[in-house]
């Protein structure tokens, strides 16, 4: 009987060890699923490819310049591209041959997404203060809105390149005769404020390059330009981080990526007058030429 009594308990003990060791298993395997990343969880991705009013596919709604940027892309930018899901700050290989640099020990200012009245003639006298030249990538549809600001700009030393008609991220995806169309489109606008002005830049909206945006570009007669330095000023960030990121990432040859328009662009009009003093202590600033090599 006893030996039955010793049986019994030893059953009932590893009964017991049981379904401790099951119970901390289970334990164990859901503090381990908690621990590993849901695979199926997708990040939205995507670009819109066609302007909004007056804020361009790769840049927020305006807001007040002292605020902080909301979330999009930097370039496709390259995430433009900011660009900026939309390829701003793309990598060599995606950029096809588009210049990063003046080629010289020069630095160049360049300012996307004008004329816009509020904020293009801010910049024009304060590059004007400071006796430096810069080179505006303009938009068709704001050229041709704005010619007495065309005009402002050729008239104060400063080059023109072509940014395309309405700011068309998307364009590089079109057809080569669709993106000629763009881009003829465009210097015509320019022409007609400013005829027989040398157009020999192109920059495309987000820093989206593509082989045929590039191939087309070159046979008009335009190079295609990146750049080297972006402040995202586009987000918005304020005019504090803007200097910062400028000032900070200079070196000989930066093309540094501004904008006039576009948005509230204050906060890049008050960084400007905090950049150019120092920007021209430690440099040579420069108007991109108007015949690249």
């Amino acid at each position: 009987m006893e030996a039955v009594t010793r049986v019994n308990s030893t059953a009932r003990a590893a009964g017991i060890v049981t379904v401790v060791v099951a119970a901390l298993l289970g334990s164990a395997y859901v503090l381990g699923r908690s621990l590993v990343p849901d695979q199926t969880r997708q990040h939205a991705t995507g670009v819109t490819t066609d302007a909004n009013g007056p804020h361009y596919a790769d840049q927020p709604p305006e807001q007040p310049s002292t605020g902080h940027p909301s979330a999009s892309q930097s370039a496709a930018g390259p995430a433009e591209a900011g660009q900026d899901g939309t390829g701003r700050d793309a990598g060599g290989d995606q950029l096809f041959g588009a210049h990063t640099d003046t080629g010289t020990a020069r630095l160049a200012l360049t300012f996307d997404d004008g004329p816009d009245p509020r904020y293009t003639p801010q910049v024009l006298a304060t590059l004007r203060e400071y006796d430096v030249k810069a080179t505006f990538c303009v938009v068709g549809e704001n050229a041709q809105d704005h010619p007495d600001l065309v005009q402002a700009i050729v008239a104060d030393g400063h080059t023109l390149c072509n940014h395309s008609w309405h700011h068309d991220v998307s364009l590089g995806n079109r057809s080569a005769d669709q993106i000629r169309a763009d881009l003829i489109r465009t210097n015509e606008a320019i022409r007609a404020a400013v005829p027989d002005v040398p157009i020999v830049w192109y920059r495309q909206p987000g820093g989206a390059w593509t082989y045929p945006v590039v191939s087309v570009s070159r046979q008009l007669g335009m190079t295609p330009l990146h750049w080297s330095v972006d402040p995202s000023d586009w987000q918005v960030p304020g005019a504090n981080k803007i200097a910062t990121t400028v000032l900070t990432q200079a070196q000989p040859g930066a093309v540094v990526l501004l904008h006039d328009a576009g948005g509230d662009r204050q906060g890049t009009v008050d960084a400007l007058r905090r950049i150019l003093p120092e920007l021209t202590s430690r440099f040579e600033l420069e108007a991109l030429p108007t015949d690249p090599t």
